[in-house]
This record gives structure tokens, sequence and C-alpha cells, in this order.
């Protein structure tokens, strides 16, 4: 049977990508060091996706087909995530497909990849 074993995105500037994201989600470069054009970043206990980031020079998708949802406990977790990876360089997406009500907050990383933050208490 399969997994997903890694999630690959884009970015221009692979070092600052890797930056937000290995302190965004506590992550480590898997070879220990993170080179200009490619890494692997994986939980330090080894459990989970790795999330892998190759250089690009492919223009940001306003409305991505593929993107990451990143799990908060409930809304006070979801509120706090979102402001210290907003504190880590990520930005506000004004995010016009919101519905009433969302249970989830657009964002976009250093390198205008987008990624939700997802209330799931409720």
């Amino acid at each position: 049977m399969l997994g997903i074993g890694t999630i690959v995105i884009g970015a221009a500037d692979v070092r600052r990508a890797a930056g937000f994201w290995t302190r965004a989600l506590g992550y480590v470069p898997r070879d220990g060091e993170v080179e200009g054009d490619w890494t692997v970043l994986v939980p330090p206990g080894g459990t989970g996706p790795g999330l892998a980031i190759g250089l690009s020079t492919t223009p940001v998708q306003r409305h991505p087909r593929v993107h990451l949802d990143l799990y908060a406990g409930d809304a006070a977790d979801q509120a706090a995530e979102v402001e210290r990876l907003v504190s880590l360089g990520a930005e506000r997406v004004d995010w016009d497909l919101y519905p009433d009500d969302p249970d989830f907050v657009v964002l976009a990383d250093t390198e205008g990849n987008r990624f939700c933050v997802i209330d799931t208490g409720r």
C-alpha cells in the first residue's frame, strides 16, 4: 500500500523557505544542511511526511490546486498559531473564496505558497 512520504513545494529562495518551514513545523533538514536548489525537511522524531523544497521560477498560483493544511486544536490555538506563523514571515492572504463562518485561515509562506491553518475543534 502506498503512503505519502514527502510533499514537494517550489521556492525562488530555497534557504529562506526552509528557514520558515523549519521554524513553523519544528522540522530539520534530512541531510543536515540546506542546499540552494533542493532540500528535504523531516520531523525530528521521524514520524510524518517530509517537506521537500525545490528551486522554482514558476509563478505562485492565486488559487493553487494543491496546498498544505496545518491543524490547530481549537479556535484559540488556531489564532495563536496564525500569529506565530505571521511573526515568522507568513502573510495573511485576502482569500476571496472564504465560506460564511470558515474554520480555516489562508496564509502564504515566505515564497507566496498558500497554506491553511484549520480549527479542528469544530
